[in-house]
């Protein structure tokens, strides 16, 4: 089927690079790349059993405090406000 899609500029360039890497034509590479995408939505194979996380509680590490999370949350705005202001200083 033909149709006409407009890509964005930096898919097409990914797609054009794929398909010069592979010596596949760009139509080739399309298609594949929406064939993967369309399969990462199917169900699992049956037969399978499903994959279970079994949960265990840890806790904190010694030597945290969870009281002072709030402190390490400002230091941490402390540190990117600076970072910011290294940042612009460099630009001006």
């Amino acid at each position: 089927m033909r149709t006409t899609l407009t890509l964005d500029d930096d898919l097409a360039e990914t797609l054009n690079r794929t398909a010069r890497q592979t010596g596949q034509s760009f139509k080739a590479v399309v298609n594949a790349a929406i064939r993967r995408g369309l399969s990462l939505g199917d169900p699992p194979s049956e037969g399978r059993e499903p994959f279970v996380v079994h949960a265990q509680a840890c806790g904190l590490m010694p030597g945290i405090d969870p009281l002072r999370f709030n402190q390490l949350l400002d230091q941490l705005d402390v540190d990117r406000f600076q970072m910011v202001q290294a940042r612009e200083e460099e630009l001006s």
